[in-house]
């Protein structure tokens, strides 16, 4: 009981300190909570779907970077600086890894607790904001980006596929990447109403995954099919990863990351929204 009685004074101090303010019905600073209940379900989830999400892109290295990559030899990844097949995959794998560990918590996952376990009604109803709620479930949805890239990461080292600085920088430019994918994500799962509509994330990520240049150059392609291919966000995650990992850092990867910053940015805010307009008018 006088756990209790601590938890709603905290929660009426929280109240009290927003008054007035205009984020009043925004944001309490109280993200972490949200962090601590994702903590705690986890102890009791399954964990061969954690492992699946990054085993996929482990599995797609060996196959494809020392099976077919017998068979093509080194590529020209810019100013005449080869690489062999595996060190040419293995950053866009990385990046894909980053972008599945985040975009599988942040849809799936948030669809359940919005639709069906009703969580986000009752964090809503206590001092937390839609800005809380927002920034909690990225955040864990960045934490499990974070664990796949780093696993990744103690693969593909010990194999000599990255090293030196670019290991160094590869790690954090993924949690960028999570942190962008795992945004816009939420942002769209709160338009879903039906399971058929959430398939339509992976029948965008899968070819999004295969033609982004993840096992081959888009150069191969047409140049109107380039400028389409441009536009999307997991070409950029391989590239900033690719340009980081094999040492051919441009102008242009500076791009990528404003890319990614912007894509941050955009998520939140659209998040931050349309959890306001479902449960706080």
């Amino acid at each position: 009981m006088s756990s209790m009685k601590e938890h709603v004074s905290i929660a009426v101090a929280i109240a009290e300190k927003r008054r007035g303010r205009r984020s009043e019905r925004i944001y309490s600073g109280r993200a972490r909570a949200v962090l601590e209940r994702s903590a705690i379900a986890f102890k009791s989830s399954a964990w061969v779907v954690i492992l699946s999400g990054f085993l996929e892109p482990v599995l797609f290295l060996f196959s494809f970077g020392y099976g077919v990559g017998k068979l093509i030899g080194t590529i020209d990844v810019g100013n005449h600086h080869l690489v062999t097949y595996a060190q040419f995959i293995a950053p866009a794998l990385l990046a894909t890894s980053a972008m599945n560990g985040a975009i599988y918590d942040s849809t799936w996952n948030v669809y359940f607790k919005l639709k069906f376990d009703r969580i986000y009604h009752a964090m809503l109803a206590t001092s937390l904001g839609p800005l809380d709620v927002a920034l909690g479930e990225i955040g864990w949805a960045l934490l499990r980006g974070l664990v796949y890239a780093t696993g990744f990461m103690a693969i593909v080292m010990p194999l000599g596929l990255i090293h030196g600085a670019g290991a160094l920088f590869a790690i954090p430019a993924a949690v960028l990447i999570a942190f962008g994918f795992a945004s816009i994500g939420m942002a769209i799962t709160t338009y879903m109403k039906s399971f058929q509509q959430m398939d339509m994330i992976n029948i965008v990520m899968l070819p999004m995954f295969l033609f982004s240049g993840s096992f081959y150059p888009i150069t191969i392609y047409p140049e109107w099919l380039q400028v389409i291919i441009k536009i999307l966000p997991l070409w950029h995650a391989i590239s900033l990863i690719r340009a980081i990992a094999l040492g051919v850092v441009t102008i242009g990867t500076f791009g990528h990351l404003a890319y990614f910053i912007a894509m941050v940015a955009i998520g939140l805010v659209l998040t931050t929204r349309r959890l306001y307009a479902l449960f706080m008018r």
